[in-house]
C-alpha cells in the first residue's frame, strides 16, 4: 500500500514537471515577457505578492465572500435538499429551478447581479447560486439513498426520532453531502473571482488580477492565479480530510 502510494506521488511530482516544462519552452518559444513570462519571472512575481502590505487583506476579502455564500448555500441547500428529499412533490418542485440555476451561465448571474446588488456583494451572491445547486442536489440524492426498511424498523421499535437522524440518515448522507460540497467549492472559487474581475470590490484577487491586466503585467496575472490556485487547493484538503476524519465510523474495527 506504501509502495502504490510513493509511486503515485512521483507521477504527480513528474505530472508537475512536465507542465512546468511546457511553460518554460512556451515562454522561450514566445521569447516575451509581456505575453509569457517565464516560470522564474512568474515565481519572483509571487514573492512579490507576498511582500505587499495588502495582500493579507486581499486574499482575506476573497476568503471572505467566499466562506459568506458557501454558509448561505449550505443553509438553504440543508434545508430544501432535506425537505426534496422526504417529499417527491417538493422534489419535483425544486428540480426544474436546480436545473435553471444550474444551467444559467456565469457571466449572465454577473451581469445581473451588477444592477441588482452593491459591488462587494456581486461575488457573494455568485458564490450563492454556484454553490446551492450542488450541495441541494447531493443532500436530496443522501435522503433517498437511505434504506426505508430500517426507517420503518426503526419506527416499529419506538426508537427516538433524534437516534434515526443520527444513526441512520446522517451516516447514509454524510457521504453525499462531502462530495457536493467539495464540488460546489470547486466551482464556487472560479465564478467568485470572476465576479470579483468584472464587479471590482475594493479588495479582492479578482480586482487586482484585473488591475494587473490593464497595465499588461503579465506575471502578475499568473501570480495571483497561483496563489488562487493555491487557496482553492488547500480548501480542498480541508474538506476532504474533514471528510476523512467524519466518516472514520466506516471503517472496519481491527
Amino acid at each position: 500500500m506504501k509502495n502504490s502510494f510513493s509511486g503515485n506521488r512521483i507521477f504527480t511530482v513528474i505530472s508537475v514537471l512536465f507542465l512546468l516544462g511546457l511553460w518554460k519552452v512556451g515562454s522561450w518559444a514566445i521569447d516575451s515577457e509581456l505575453i509569457l513570462p517565464s516560470p522564474e519571472e512568474t515565481t519572483l512575481a509571487v514573492i512579490n505578492l507576498f511582500r505587499e502590505k495588502e495582500f493579507l487583506r486581499i486574499i482575506s476579502a476573497t476568503i471572505l465572500r467566499g466562506l459568506i455564500g458557501f454558509g448561505i448555500s449550505f443553509i438553504l441547500a440543508l434545508v430544501l435538499g432535506v425537505a426534496a428529499g422526504m417529499n417527491q412533490a417538493f422534489n419535483a418542485f425544486l428540480r426544474p429551478i436546480l436545473v435553471t440555476i444550474r444551467s444559467t451561465p456565469v457571466i449572465s448571474l454577473i451581469l445581473l447581479a451588477l444592477i441588482w446588488f452593491d459591488v462587494g456583494q456581486v461575488p457573494v451572491f455568485i458564490a450563492l447560486l454556484t454553490m446551492f445547486p450542488f450541495i441541494c442536489t447531493n443532500i436530496t440524492e443522501g435522503i433517498q439513498n437511505v434504506d426505508q426498511k430500517l426507517i420503518v424498523m426503526a419506527k416499529v421499535y419506538r426508537i427516538e426520532t433524534s437516534s434515526i437522524i443520527r444513526d441512520i440518515y446522517l451516516p447514509a448522507t454524510t457521504p453525499f453531502i462531502f462530495s457536493g460540497v467539495s464540488s460546489a467549492m470547486g466551482f464556487g472559487w472560479r465564478a467568485i473571482i470572476i465576479g470579483e474581475v468584472l464587479s471590482q470590490p475594493q479588495y479582492g484577487i479578482g480586482t487586482f488580477m484585473q488591475n494587473a491586466q490593464t497595465y499588461l503585467l503579465v506575471d502578475r496575472v499568473i501570480a495571483w492565479t497561483v496563489v488562487a490556485v493555491v487557496l482553492s487547493y488547500l480548501f480542498d484538503h480541508a474538506i476532504r480530510f474533514i471528510e476523512k476524519q467524519t466518516l472514520s465510523w466506516k471503517k472496519p474495527a481491527i
